[in-house]
């Protein structure tokens, strides 16, 4: 019976291993935890590109300057060559060199290689497997974050609700200049560690530390719940209930033909009973649409209030505006002014074919720094690096 083909990572690995053995054969200095960074190199650039490979392995491995002529020889010869057998000489003319295992084969290191991971992959796609944190597979979950938002059932709000909440909940944060006191921070922190000595004679016992502190994102969502939005809005809505449920620096505000404020009615209760409540207590739910209005109503009301230079305002909308396009470029123009970032999500990029042709949505694009998709989970996904960048 033959024996089992090696998985190609640890073809690879193993291929690593004897390079790096050659090249201290050689007197080239490497390192076992040279060969482990080069190793996660690998894993960052594209296998069949011998280019991207040489130049991650000569970084990781970190090669010095004078080797770097020894190095592109036998990365050459071990890498890119095939079946050199014993016709394959020392780089440093030391006569053959020792064959390694798979010299035999007539392709390439690189490619054999790269052909062994797309197989692999090819394999694990054609097999269902469950959701597995990042990478889900073709599971029901799967589809879920696919499925395009106006073909959601009401069944499928639970099952939406647990995915927008873990969503959300892995949400990036950044870190601010602000240094704050922390168990094993960076930074000593002098005058603490002076005061502490205090209790022990003046002896330092322990230094006090500190560590950038870290910030969620400022938020002021303004949420379209006009007819035209009626099948996204629920979900966009939970995605936002999601978001203000990790952190207190969200504001929410819906529009339609007028402006309300949702922030004060928002609980942390039950997200399906506080998007009923909302669609009971906001007028002209569902309505018609007066987008430049509204946004102009939040710029005189309430952007010196909420929106501050740290501020990423996201407008969930599809830009169908019936009223007047000079309100809203205004207002556009007042809250890019003030704001951090502004971002545009209409759930109508989800389809090839459209096209930001809407007079509202021409009069926006100038003023805001993204346009991008919402029409279902996975482009909201895409969203989340885009509040802390």
């Amino acid at each position: 019976m033959p024996a089992a083909a090696p998985a190609p990572e640890r073809e690879l690995v193993a291929h690593l291993v004897r390079f790096s053995g050659e090249l201290r054969r050689l007197g080239v200095p490497v390192g076992l935890r040279d060969e482990i960074d080069g190793a996660r190199a690998l894993g960052f650039v594209d296998i069949g590109d011998p280019r991207e490979v040489r130049l991650a392995l000569r970084a990781a491995l970190k090669i010095p300057y004078r080797w770097w002529a020894e190095f592109d020889r036998l990365f050459d010869v071990r890498w890119r060559s095939a079946a050199l057998g014993e016709a394959d000489g020392d780089p440093k003319g030391r006569g053959p060199t020792r064959p390694w295992r798979g010299d035999e084969h007539s392709e390439p290191p690189l490619m054999r290689i790269r052909r062994l991971l797309d197989a692999q992959t090819a394999d694990e796609e054609a097999v269902p497997t469950e959701a597995d944190g990042d990478r889900p597979g073709y599971s029901p979950r799967a589809l879920l974050r696919r499925k395009v938002f106006d073909e959601c059932t009401d069944e499928d709000l639970a099952e939406m609700e647990r995915l927008l909440a873990h969503l959300a909940s892995r949400i990036a944060t950044r870190r601010s200049r602000r240094l704050v006191p922390a168990p094993g921070g960076p930074v000593v922190d002098m005058r603490r560690s002076f005061r502490r000595s205090l209790a022990y004679g003046g002896e330092f016992m322990e230094l006090a530390r500190r560590a950038r502190a870290v910030e969620w994102p400022h938020l002021v969502v303004l949420c379209d719940t006009s007819g035209s939005m009626d099948a996204y809005s629920r979900f966009l809505l939970t995605f936002v209930l999601s978001l203000r449920r990790i952190s207190r620096r969200v504001e929410t505000f819906a529009f339609n033909t007028s402006l309300t404020r949702l922030t004060p009615w928002i609980t942390r209760g039950n997200i399906p009973a506080t998007l009923e409540r909302l669609a009971r207590n906001v007028e002209d739910w569902s309505g018609g649409t007066r987008i430049g209005e509204c946004l102009l109503a939040f710029a005189d009301d309430y952007l010196r209030e909420t929106v501050s230079a740290d501020t990423t305002v996201l407008i969930l909308s599809d830009g169908l505006d019936r009223g007047d396009t000079e309100s809203l470029e205004m207002a556009l123009l007042a809250i890019r002014r003030r704001a951090r970032r502004v971002l545009w999500l209409n759930p109508l990029m989800g389809d090839p074919r459209y096209r930001p042709e809407a007079k509202g949505m021409k009069a926006a694009l100038p003023h805001v720094d993204r346009l991008v998709s919402a029409h279902n989970l996975e482009s909201l996904e895409a969203v989340l690096p885009l509040l802390t960048a």
